[in-house]
């Protein structure tokens, strides 16, 4: 039977971490806050996605999502 740790390595295999970050589509800029870039580190970078768009208008905001090189997150 599976423990939570062995299920929380098996998923931390089965996907990698993303940098998912919300595009500006006028000026192809990440969008800053208080002059840090907006990013969320995700597996799941549908939700992160998802998130980023929420009440967003998708004519103007869209997101890039870049794999994270393996063992930089673990």
């Amino acid at each position: 039977m599976p423990t939570a740790q062995t299920t929380l390595i098996a998923n931390r295999t089965a996907s990698p971490v993303c940098a998912v970050r919300l595009i500006d589509r006028r000026t192809g800029r990440v969008h800053r806050v208080n002059g840090a870039p907006l990013v969320l580190f995700a597996r799941d970078t549908n939700a992160a996605a998802a998130e980023l768009l929420f009440n967003r208008d998708r004519n103007l905001w869209d997101v890039r999502i870049d794999p994270l090189p393996a063992g930089v997150a673990q």
